[in-house]
């Protein structure tokens, strides 16, 4: 089989020096005790009497009942895979250096400012005032290095926070690699099975899953009490950004719209410093559909199938299951013969 290209998501030419304005940074300011900062729990609607203020939050103390509406959703999710590592130029890197401590070359720094220049300016597109951007960082020194160089295009007013997460880290692939064993894994790699197959040492797609699944509901979470929402505030213009790395990125989408192995691994790998942006439809479900156009999306490896879930998800309100789902219809070909399939 041949080797997965890269596919080239959204695109777009460098801003020109005009839009780049010095920044200036203002300290991050820290509540000195915890009576201060329970002073604003809850974004600052009201004092909650508990260490966890997200468990006050949602309802009230010893009911059911909702306490407040549920904060609003982010607007955008934008994955985000690290800039051009040295790794990427030169596969004996991995046998001198540690995985994790990789660097960017200067080509994928230029690759991350780029990249920060071109979510800036699809945020700016909305037309709204009060945006603002969330992250979340694989702790691997390439991705660090790309979020502090991506970085470069927002002022820390517009940064809301950030979390290191050592759960969306790179699959492990073992210790220092061996450049020949690694090659010949690789090629057993595509006998056995992108998904299934381990590494010596290391983990599997499937293994990367199991985290990326506890990631998700962490996320999940985070979204549901407005976790990354300034103090009283509940702005519909938040931005995530997830900055990693493209097998991780890609079972990210797979666990958030329940793809299957098979279609998952169809899937063809991000650009380095390029993104997906997972969009807030009309029903408040995030669709891919709603920024990229169908061209792209299959170029990433999406089918018919999973188009036209795409489609649904553009409409869909959360909470609701799509009962006409076409995967089913596919997997149960007994179907046609009660006429069932259009």
């Amino acid at each position: 089989m041949a080797a997965l290209a890269s596919t080239q998501i959204y695109p777009a030419s460098f801003p020109p020096s005009s839009r780049r304005k010095p920044r200036t940074f203002n300290p991050i300011q820290c509540h000195g005790t915890p009576k201060e900062a329970m002073e604003i729990s809850s974004n600052g609607h009201m004092k909650i009497s508990t260490g966890f203020p997200e468990k006050g939050y949602l309802t009230r103390p010893g009911t059911s009942s909702p306490l407040l509406p549920p904060p609003p959703r982010p607007r955008r999710i934008i994955l985000v895979r690290h800039g051009q590592s040295e790794g990427n130029v030169d596969e004996s890197v991995y046998t001198r250096v540690a995985d994790p401590k990789i660097d960017l070359t200067e080509k994928g720094k230029a690759e991350a400012e780029e990249c920060g220049w071109r979510i800036r300016e699809m945020i700016e597109g909305d037309g709204a005032d009060d945006w603002k951007v969330y992250f979340y960082v694989s702790p691997y020194k390439r991705t660090l290095e790309t979020l502090r160089h991506l970085g470069r295009a927002f002022e820390r007013s517009r940064i809301s926070g950030m979390r290191e997460e050592p759960r969306i880290r790179e699959q492990d692939f073992g210790n220092f690699q061996d450049r020949e064993k690694m090659r010949a894994d690789k090629a057993l790699r595509l006998r056995y099975g992108r998904f299934f197959y381990r590494f010596p040492n290391g983990e599997s797609a499937a293994d990367v899953y199991d985290r990326i699944t506890g990631f998700r509901e962490t996320l999940k979470t985070d979204i549901d009490i407005g976790r990354f929402q300034p103090p009283g505030e509940r702005s519909l213009n938040m931005n995530l950004i997830i900055v990693s790395h493209g097998l991780a990125l890609r079972v990210f989408l797979m666990r958030w719209y329940k793809w299957t192995v098979e279609q998952f691994e169809r899937l063809n790998n991000m650009g380095n410093g390029n993104t997906i942006v997972m969009e807030k439809g009309y029903g408040g479900r995030y669709s891919l559909l709603m920024h990229h156009n169908e061209q792209e999306l299959r170029e990433f490896g999406l089918t018919d199938e999973m188009l036209i879930d795409q489609e649904w998800q553009k409409t869909a309100r959360i909470g609701e299951f799509n009962y006409d789902c076409p995967v089913v219809n596919s997997f149960f070909t007994h179907f046609e013969d009660e006429g069932c399939m259009t």
